[in-house]
């Protein structure tokens, strides 16, 4: 609970209900907002379901940025 605790706006955090990384883009009641690190339409997570990513998974959405940037 620590790592969400700490857990700010633009912070990579994974939704453990279905392993997807997002970005943190506001809170709406107890819910945080993630939206896929290469765009498209944000989620609610609910606090107990969030954790920090693997340095994989933080790797891997890098590279779907980088793709979406420069094309595949």
């Amino acid at each position: 609970m620590a790592d969400v605790d700490q857990a700010g706006l633009g912070m990579l955090m994974v939704d453990k209900r279905n392993g997807r990384a997002g970005m943190i883009m506001g809170r709406e009641g107890p819910y945080f907002q993630l939206r896929p690190p290469q765009g498209g339409r944000e989620w609610d997570v609910p606090p107990e379901a969030l954790r920090r990513p693997t340095q994989a998974e933080e790797l891997s959405a890098k590279v779907a940025v980088a793709n979406g940037r420069w094309g595949r």
